[in-house]
């Protein structure tokens, strides 16, 4: 692991800091990402053919680190592009990659993922959405998704249904995009706990998707779903960036606020944020540790996976320690420390420990395929799709 900038990436930040620096604060959305894109900074490593720079990983990097220390909002076409449109790169077909890369990238389209359902959110495998093909070669695709993160604000979405229940579970799937504004699709926020509708319920009555719109090939879904999965992994928990609440800021907070504890909460709150603290930093570290081996050109290993799991849980506990120490100040949704903003992570926080894999699904993958644990037992092995309804 080198924590050090290369000549090159010390350039590179350079430019990257003094353009953000310049820029000021962000206004519209999708202006500010259409503009980050413009200057070079959006879609780094991104294939120039697909739109992108063509950069290194650890440029891509800089761009994030710089983007958190000035305390600039993520982009608005994050799941597009961290999830989305490198599915659409690696599966896509020519004409696909030149019709939606550049405006996922610009934000001038949105993007979501429809994966989870009611009954297949840790095993997405069992997912029940279906296309049907017509004699004409193009698809009805009925049923339902939830937990979509932004679909009330997308345009388009990466779409895993099953064309075919009667192989096992995993061979029967097929992945398409899916325009979003198409008859048919429905899509109902679902309101959270803080008050926000993030995430939302989409239902599909029969809708046309063109054969042309598929990725990868029929039956060949679950493949295609693994790329978005591995992508959104590393997205998520292999940058070297902070998941929630930076613990520096935590930090600060917790400083001004705790003269009004009593001496023993003082000794607790003190040892609360070193531990979460000391578990940010080692979540960070995970993720340069990733960083270091794709700028090696060697590819990902378990570290996605591990850095997701901890850095959930450490700003978890950070997120916690930071509403606590507001004291009756916590009930209120306006504070001195800002409108909610400490009540609002604490409340995110418990649906990131779901998003990109379960804390369960990972310790399952960590222990199976790092530590060489038994896999657990599958009633449905061997069986088809329909089978394992029975």
């Amino acid at each position: 692991m080198d924590f050090d900038d290369t000549p090159d990436e010390a350039t590179w930040r350079a430019s990257v800091r003094a353009y953000l620096e310049r820029c000021g604060p962000p206004g519209d959305p999708r202006a500010w990402q259409a503009a980050l894109y413009d200057a070079g900074f959006v879609g780094v490593t991104w294939p120039e053919s697909s739109g992108g720079r063509g950069g290194t990983p650890m440029q891509q990097a800089i761009v994030d680190q710089e983007m958190s220390r000035l305390g600039l909002p993520a982009l608005i076409n994050l799941i597009g592009i961290g999830m989305c449109g490198p599915t659409v790169i690696m599966h896509g077909s020519e004409e696909q990659k030149q019709r939606y890369l550049k405006r996922l990238l610009r934000a001038d389209d949105l993007w979501c993922q429809l994966f989870s359902e009611p009954a297949a959110g840790s095993d997405l495998a069992a997912l029940r959405t279906r296309a049907v093909r017509g004699d004409d070669g193009d698809w009805r695709v009925s049923g339902q998704k939830v937990w979509t993160t932004l679909a009330h604000l997308a345009d388009y979405g990466i779409l895993l249904t099953r064309t075919d229940p009667d192989v096992p579970k995993h061979r029967g799937l097929t992945m398409f995009v899916v325009d979003l504004k198409a008859p048919g699709v429905t899509v109902r926020p679902l309101r959270q706990m803080n008050g926000e509708a993030h995430f939302n319920e989409v239902f599909f009555d029969d809708v046309l998707i063109p054969d042309a719109e598929r990725l990868g090939a029929v039956g060949d879904g679950w493949t295609v779903a693994l790329t978005t999965l591995m992508n959104e992994r590393l997205s998520l928990g292999g940058g070297g960036t902070a998941i929630g609440p930076k613990p520096e800021t935590v930090a600060r907070h917790v400083a001004t606020r705790i003269g009004a504890l009593s001496a023993d909460r003082q000794a607790l709150a003190r040892q609360e944020l070193g531990r979460g603290y000391v578990a940010a930093l080692g979540a960070r570290y995970t993720g340069y540790r990733q960083l270091s081996k794709l700028s090696r050109g060697e590819l990902p290993g378990p570290e996605a996976s591990a850095g997701k799991l901890s850095g959930t849980r450490s700003a978890r506990d950070l997120a916690d320690l930071a509403v606590r120490v507001l004291g009756g100040d916590a009930r209120v949704a306006t504070t001195r420390d800002g409108d909610g903003v400490w009540q609002n992570a604490q409340a995110v926080m418990p649906g990131m420990a779901i998003a990109g894999g379960s804390d369960q699904v990972l310790r399952n993958i960590i222990g199976e395929r790092v530590l060489g644990l038994p896999a657990e037992p599958r009633a449905d092995k061997g069986l088809t799709f329909r089978e394992s309804l029975r």
